[in-house]
């Protein structure tokens, strides 16, 4: 009775590269002993990661290994949205300046591998790869890739779409209808926080995204744009203002301790000194309304049926409020600091937290960590919206309660956008 083997296969659509391979002598550049075709094979592992594996084929055959060779590299090319040529951005200040030793020693072996072409620049300030994106001619790539923290992957996507809108010969200060990015981005997690690559591909690995990169899977994302009442503050995925901003201000003065230290650091001052902003929220409630939402389902559905494109508006003393476009996971929230919202719906969650005790809040605060719902307190709203106006209420305002009155010492309120620190002193729009 004959042993049945067992049928193995792997599917072209899964496979990134073929080379022929050859026995070659130390410092032999070509030419050498062919063995046979090896093919390179993108599987998935368990969760979401994504691993590299080869699969040895042996023949000794010129002809046979060269047609085999020309066959199936014709199969690989007429997938679309798998990309030829790439401009690449590494910061080497990201975390504890790992990003340039991640970039060549993991990601662009496996770019050489799939026969991708890069134009690599390591950034030399804050701002370079935005400055760059404005003037570079991007028509010869089939995407940009950026190498860094959440704070890299930001300055990457407003520059892309900041080009977009000039491609497209709109003012950039007009953003009612903004134009789509021309082309993808890529994002390789090197920072010290990286929710941007954590929520766009379910973990927090390098070896992930950059497989993602190679096989070309396109994954369509929200961004928000904030704006004053005349121009283009900037594009952005998530933000927040009051407890969340006032952190990120406090480590920012504080960036000669290290990361982590800095930012235990600026918690807990952030917390010993609790205080709400006193501001005004308007908001355009969305016309889809999740299912999922349990915290708010009645006042959501109260919204949407009374609101039919009304705006809402409610104002009072907040601890923190958070305006995000994307569900934003990292290693502190695996369900999400938004949870109630997904990568592409065209919606914003807003969550909003009013002024309370400190341990409630802290309380709050923890349940990030754990499958419980964060925000099942009563001091917490929760919305699901289209358009935020926050309006932060000056003193004067407050003793005169004139919106228009305007205040000679008006001061600045930190926003926190995507990890980086943006002070305005007026009303900010996101849409």
């Amino acid at each position: 009775m004959g042993l049945q083997q067992k049928e193995e296969y792997v599917e072209m659509k899964d496979v990134f590269s073929i080379k022929l391979k050859r026995r070659r002598f130390v410092g032999q550049q070509k030419g050498g002993l062919l063995l046979g075709i090896a093919i390179f094979v993108c599987l998935r592992k368990e969760g979401n990661k994504l691993k590299d594996s080869v699969i040895n084929i042996n023949n000794l055959s010129e002809d046979h290994c060269n047609l085999w060779f020309r066959c199936l590299k014709e199969i690989l090319n007429g997938f679309p949205n798998r990309p030829k040529s790439l401009k690449v951005f590494v910061n080497p200040s990201s975390h504890r300046k790992e990003a340039t030793h991640i970039y060549y020693e993991q990601v662009a072996p496996l770019f050489k591998l799939a026969d991708i072409r890069t134009d690599v620049t390591v950034t030399e300030y804050e701002g370079h790869a935005l400055a760059l994106l404005k003037e570079c001619d991007l028509t010869s790539f089939h995407g940009v890739v950026c190498v860094g923290g959440d704070g890299t992957a930001s300055e990457v996507a407003h520059g892309l779409l900041l080009r977009a809108q000039m491609d497209a010969g709109r003012n950039c200060d007009d953003i009612l209808e903004p134009a789509r990015a021309q082309i993808p981005l890529g994002l390789i997690p090197a920072g010290s926080t990286n929710i941007l690559a954590h929520t766009l591909n379910g973990v927090q690995h390098v070896l992930t995204a950059t497989l993602h990169i190679i096989m070309g899977h396109l994954q369509s994302v929200d961004v928000c744009s904030f704006s004053s009442s005349s121009k283009l503050l900037r594009f952005g995925f998530s933000s927040m203002f009051g407890f969340g901003s006032r952190t990120l201000a406090l480590a920012e003065k504080h960036r000669w301790m290290p990361s982590n230290q800095r930012k235990d650091f600026a918690v807990i001052k952030t917390l010993a000194s609790l205080k709400p902003e006193h501001c005004e929220l308007s908001f355009l409630p969305s016309v889809r309304l999740q299912e999922d939402v349990e915290e708010n389902r009645q006042k959501q559905e109260s919204l949407k049926h009374d609101s039919s494109g009304q705006w809402q508006r409610i104002q009072g003393h907040f601890l923190n409020v958070s305006i995000m476009a994307i569900p934003c996971l990292c290693s502190m929230a695996p369900r999400g600091l938004a949870p109630n919202t997904r990568l592409d719906d065209g919606s914003i969650a807003l969550i909003v937290v009013r002024n309370t005790s400190r341990p409630e809040f802290v309380k709050h605060l923890k349940r990030y960590s754990s499958v419980k719902n964060q925000f099942n307190f009563p001091f917490i709203e929760t919305y699901i919206v289209e358009e935020v106006k926050v309006h932060p209420r000056t003193q004067k305002e407050n003793a005169t309660n004139n919106l228009n009155s305007i205040d000679s010492e008006q001061r600045s309120y930190p926003w926190n956008i995507d990890g980086d620190l943006l002070e305005w002193a007026s009303e900010v729009h996101v849409r």
